[in-house]
């Protein structure tokens, strides 16, 4: 391949003149190029772009291909004018800005998906960083030092790597007989269990070495409970349609699901320190944490039902916890009052006494009975229908209040059976706990006269009681179907498609760049959220 010259004292020249165009200061410039040409600083620099994707990032959307060109020199091939010099830096120092914005920010606004999250603003901004390595000299530490620094960030990290290296393994070139009957139980004889095991092996769900057995059973069952748990399955061992489907899943599939993950943690880093609450909807679990200058400390983690898919799906944001409200009163909303409640009064009346109802009025009298004419009031707007607390109560005997616009709160439940379910998008959008108790104890964790004992009477008491809480605590309600817990890689359903609209819009943003020049600054760069 024919290379550029490296013309010293002209590239020198035109890489300094550039600074008067308000490209970066003279003293980035000398980073970048010397007199002999790109510096130490630029070719790490490329190398840091060429490496993108260890962060699930796509090297193209940063002209690696074009730099990589570009910073060939010095050989036989035509000399690089001044004007060339100048669009090189301008490449390289746009590269790196998108680059750091993209691990700072994340690709895609998550507002354009549908998702409200607050800005990040207590961490430095892209330019600051980048202006810091280059004066630190710490271009290698470049990405660390934009990407969110948490403990889940840096294990999803190494679960992509992992992944990435056995994607295009032969395990997955043969297809899996079909299972007989439609399900495989302990016991049974298989033509596919050399496969299978195979498949564990590659996925760490066996050992190293492990041999197939001459049916279905042994380790390999044991092999099959420790995937079903990974992919949030009852871990039984009985291979059924849904472990089957997910047996079908590629390593290379997986790491798309890996890379979604981290641009969604880069929407939510978790940077602030003190306790914070995270719900990750396709999972249906709630984990808490202690955030310090360490990373975070794990705290109660428990089963949570969310929206359902279809109609009532959980919204995505974060909030400030604030108060919590022991034995609550359910306010019923509209509509559910209009779609659930009200044709359920008219066809049984006695509903209304069974379940602890009350009415309403519009000048704040509460109505212990149905009158005449009420449910027609309340079919107009004129009345509201709430729950009393007790035993029947739809919020059970404490709601955890974090105010947004959806009204969606976290709270007890007294359909706990629900909760053994594998998949539980049963909610009209609120998000039920298991251990509300917990929860409790956690969230009163820094008001020590709030004790689990006193928690639980108050959960009990059958009073209607609020508390705002000393010290505001954020709550995340996010969307990873991707996680590492205890060294193991879970993956969950993409139960609301939202996996499908982000690679969507991933894709879409990188054929965007594809098609537009690279030299181009800070109007080519995504407005930062």
């Amino acid at each position: 391949m024919r290379c550029r010259r490296w013309n010293a004292p002209s590239l020198y020249l035109a890489v300094v003149l550039i600074t008067g165009a308000g490209f970066t200061s003279a003293a980035d410039a000398s980073s970048w190029f010397d007199r002999q040409g790109p510096t130490p600083a630029a070719h790490q620099a490329f190398e840091l772009l060429a490496s993108a994707a260890a962060d699930g990032l796509e090297p193209s959307d940063y002209g690696v291909e074009a730099l990589r060109a570009s910073l060939a020199g010095p050989g036989d091939g035509p000399e690089m004018t001044a004007e060339g010099a100048a669009s090189l830096h301008a490449m390289l120092h746009t590269a790196l800005r998108r680059y750091v914005s993209d691990l700072r920010y994340g690709r895609v606004d998550p507002q354009q998906l549908g998702a409200r999250y607050s800005p990040i603003g207590s961490a430095p901004a892209p330019d600051a960083l980048l202006h810091s390595a280059m004066a630190d000299d710490q271009m290698p530490d470049l990405a660390r030092r934009a990407a969110p620094r948490s403990a889940d960030y840096e294990r999803l990290r190494q679960a992509l790597a992992a992944y990435r290296a056995v994607a295009g393994h032969p395990a997955w070139q043969q297809e899996l007989p079909p299972l007989p009957s439609g399900k495989l139980a302990p016991g049974q004889a298989y033509s596919g269990v050399s496969r299978l095991t195979a498949r564990l092996i590659v996925l760490a769900d066996l050992p190293v070495g492990t041999l197939p057995p001459p049916r279905y059973e042994g380790s390999l069952v044991d092999g099959i409970k420790s995937f079903q748990e990974r992919h949030g399955l009852t871990p039984d061992g009985v291979i059924g349609k849904e472990t089957f489907e997910q047996l079908k899943v590629s390593p290379g599939a997986r790491v798309g699901q890996l890379e979604l993950a981290l641009e969604r943690l880069r929407w939510t880093p978790l940077q602030r320190q003190g306790r914070i609450i995270v719900v990750n909807v396709p999972e249906f679990m709630l984990h808490t944490y202690q955030m310090n200058d360490k990373g975070s400390d794990p705290g109660p983690v428990m089963r949570v039902i969310v929206g359902n898919a279809r109609k009532t799906r959980t919204p995505l944001f974060d909030a400030e916890m604030r108060f919590v409200e022991f034995s609550p009163y359910w306010n019923v909303p509209p509509s559910i009052s209009r779609g659930e409640t009200l044709p359920r009064l008219r066809s049984d009346p006695g509903y209304f006494e069974r379940q602890g109802f009350e009415l309403v009025t519009s000048d704040g009298r509460v109505l212990g009975s149905l009158p005449e004419g009420g449910l027609d009031a309340l079919a107009q707007g004129r009345m509201r229908i709430r729950q009393k607390p007790g035993a029947r109560n739809a919020l059970g005997d404490i709601k955890f209040v974090f105010p947004n616009t959806d009204n969606i709160y976290l709270h007890h439940t007294p359909t706990a059976q629900l909760f053994k379910r594998d998949r539980r998008d049963f909610s009209h959008g609120c998000i039920r706990v298991e251990a509300p108790a917990d929860l409790a104890e956690f969230v009163l964790a820094g008001e020590p006269e709030w004790t689990r004992q006193r928690i639980i009477q108050a959960m009990k008491r059958g009073k209607s009681a609020t508390l705002r809480l000393k010290e505001e605590i954020p709550v995340v309600i996010a969307y990873r179907t991707a996680t590492v817990r205890d060294g193991r890689v879970h993956f969950f359903p993409d139960i609301y498609g939202l996996d499908r609209a982000l690679r969507d819009a991933l894709q879409q943003r990188s054929a965007t760049l594809r098609g537009k020049p690279f030299n181009t600054l800070s109007n080519d760069l995504k407005s930062v959220h």
